[in-house]
């Protein structure tokens, strides 16, 4: 007889193991076969009298894809919690969990599982166009949300993201992401049943609900950290809470602060004396995922959410969620596969649910977290920033940069290209980059710092500062599109400055992003301030109410809100009708002009050769420089003929899309 390797050596495929199923004892199982054991219980479990019920097609549904898809989660979890005696109980578990959460899942939505497995890139499409609002500020609750999809509609939008709306602590709700509950609505705002309801309704409308899975970290107020906090050890394990300070001083040896003028590194002291990890703010308690219990958990929220008609989940904080002892606890190998594991449930239960990362880091790291198997989608923080670096400078080599070096991602994921979001604007560049432009990144900073908050001579912006520190000079940047474009100052020049930006968001590949009220040019609201909890962030100063006034003003040109808007359109209409713009391959183009940035997008046979003039003053690409391309264009924006024999002469400010042939 081999000898069995226990469950806490962390064995491999192959080795003989003692697990237990069922509460029985099954010596020299090969780990491959608790694939079986575990199929085994949790189809006879959910056929007894004890478990719900289901029918042919459901079990059978459910019944492929667990062999498809379990053998993967089993790898995974066994990776996160090998070591403990109780893995393969807590897998079970899990798998059950899943099983059941399929038996509860609204027929609709099957059906459109049962369509996105056969469709697997339909977030890649040329027609993508994403808005993103908060609740409150743009249409009171989710019943106004509900009335405003005829203009959803007008506009374009297939993908609707609404900002964090579950019950949170008042005013310490952190823009709603220091959550309570993640099944109860935030009331002022509706129901879940209103939730479920819109939703449906979207989704009939051909638009998908997006909404923010916050699974690093819930308020203090939920029921979890309650329980933990009344001295419940079950629920105390949910979180990472330490007797006295050892622990904690020796994770703050090797992590950074995220928030010091919220807390002074990384814990905070409870009533009872003892320490709890708060990576972000002091009313937000990080949660523990080297416990198995708390992926269950948070798995079976994410479940729920999921059959409530959400369609795309964007994981908060990915870069915080695991935590390791003399690592900076960000980005670390366990994060990644502890995504796997949620996105291996999610094909078990809820297939057609998407992942989209929000991880502002360094452009590498945001990178390791596209992938199919873990975030199908990943905001594109990167361009973001280099948009606003460009349209400061009038230069493009970062850009350019980064087009060329980061755009490209993996088959079977999207970027979420967007020129403003409801966060402040980070410059997340990599300093090598920058270096190898002779650029010094810590000064270049601290420019852009000083251009988009107005401190600079000359600038146009009129950014506020967030998290300002005038002595080291670092600051992140808050402002709405059309504000940090000028519009206060010089309306028709800040118009071509927003239209520019999006310019690129929408032709470089992936789903673009508007942060709604921005599509008609919105300014700051400065009186920000005076809503209660609001005063100490800046943040508050891009989510204006919604503009009422602007989107009156939309059909009308000769304003700004106006000529934004039509402008827009006008670019969401030429990439539906433009195959080129689907996807995300882009080829770069040297310009060899330092204001103007260009780039290719290949078809099949066909190119689109795009130009942007990020300079102030009229630039020309040379001939010699088009030479690849027979003489003949079009530009799909205006339909103009355009000779490149000649060379390209661009405006201020100005941008071209161009149908072009490549010379043979």
């Amino acid at each position: 007889m081999v000898e069995p390797a226990r469950i806490d050596d962390g064995v491999a495929d192959g080795t003989v193991v003692e697990v237990v199923v069922d509460e029985v004892v099954v010596v020299e199982v090969v780990v491959d076969e608790v694939v079986e054991q575990v199929r085994r219980h949790v189809l006879r479990a959910l056929a007894s009298g004890t478990e719900i019920g289901w029918d042919g097609p459901d079990r059978a549904a459910f019944e492929e894809r667990f062999d498809r898809h379990f053998p993967v989660l089993l790898r995974l979890f066994r990776d996160l919690y090998g070591t403990r005696q109780d893995w393969v109980d807590q897998l079970t578990n899990l798998a059950l969990e899943s099983a059941r959460s399929w038996v509860q899942r609204p027929a609709g939505l099957k059906s459109l599982d049962a369509e996105r497995e056969h469709s697997s890139g339909w977030f890649q499409a040329n027609t993508m166009l994403g808005g993103v609002c908060y609740v409150d500020r743009y249409a009171a609750d989710l019943d106004g949300v509900r009335s405003r999809i005829p203009y959803f509609k007008e506009l374009g939008l297939t993908y609707l993201h609404l900002m964090p709306l579950f019950l949170a602590p008042e005013p310490h709700s952190d823009g709603g992401y220091a959550v309570s509950s993640y099944r109860d609505v935030n009331p002022q705002l509706g129901s879940i049943q209103q939730l479920r309801d819109l939703a449906a309704e979207l989704r009939a409308n051909g638009i998908s609900l997006v909404v923010d899975f916050i699974f690093n970290h819930t308020s203090d107020e939920h029921d979890w950290a309650r329980k933990a906090a009344a001295g419940d050890p079950a629920y105390s394990d949910y979180y990472w809470i330490f007797p006295d300070r050892s622990m904690p001083d020796a994770y703050e040896q090797t992590v950074r602060e995220i928030f010091p003028d919220d807390h002074p590194g990384s814990f905070i002291q409870t009533p009872d004396g003892r320490w709890v990890w708060t990576t972000f703010h002091t009313f937000q308690w990080d949660l523990n995922y080297s416990n198995p219990a708390v992926f269950r958990a948070m798995a079976g929220e994410m479940l729920f959410l999921a059959n409530q008609g959400v369609e795309i989940l964007r994981m908060d904080a990915v870069a915080f969620i695991w935590k390791e002892l003399g690592t900076p606890c960000e980005n670390l190998p366990a994060a990644h596969t502890l995504l796997q594991a949620f996105n291996a449930v999610c094909r078990l239960a809820a297939p057609s649910v998407l992942f989209k990362s929000e991880a502002i880091v360094h452009p590498d790291e945001v990178a390791r977290y596209i992938d199919p198997a873990e975030c199908q989608l990943s905001y594109n923080p990167l361009q973001m920033a280099l948009i606003w670096e460009a349209l400061a400078t009038r230069d493009v080599a970062l850009l350019n940069q980064a087009l060329e070096r980061r755009h490209n991602i993996p088959d079977g994921t999207s970027w979420v290209n967007y020129v403003r979001s409801h966060d402040d604007i980070g410059w997340t560049f990599a300093d090598e980059d920058a270096a190898e432009l002779g650029i010094n990144a810590f000064e270049h900073r601290r420019f852009l710092n000083s251009f988009y908050v107005n401190r600079f001579p000359g600038s146009f912006a009129r950014g506020v500062p967030f998290q300002d520190n005038p002595r080291t000079g670092d600051c992140r940047i808050s402002g709405t599109t059309a504000s940090l474009c000028g519009v206060e100052g010089d309306p028709a020049a800040a118009v071509n400055r927003i239209l520019l930006a999006h310019s690129v968001a929408f032709s470089t590949g992936g789903i673009p992003l508007l942060y709604l009220g921005d599509e008609v040019g919105q300014s700051n609201d400065y009186q920000y301030a005076a809503e209660e909890g609001h005063g100490t962030d800046s943040r508050w100063v891009h989510r204006p109410h919604y503009p009422a006034a602007d989107y009156a003003r939309r059909a009308d040109r000769d304003t700004p809100a106006g000529a934004v808007y039509a402008g827009l359109r006008r670019m969401i209409s030429v990439r539906s009708s433009t195959p080129e713009l689907a996807g995300t391959r882009l080829v770069g183009f040297a310009t060899n002009n330092p204001g103007v940035v260009g780039y290719q997008r290949p078809g099949d046979g066909t190119l689109i050769l795009v130009l942007a003039n990020f300079s102030d003053g009229p630039q020309e690409v040379h001939a010699v420089t088009l030479s690849g391309f027979e003489g003949d264009a079009v530009d799909l924006l205006t339909g103009t003929r355009i000779r490149l024999d000649a060379g390209i002469g661009l405006n201020a400010q100005q941008f071209l899309w161009l149908r072009v042939t490549p010379r043979p």
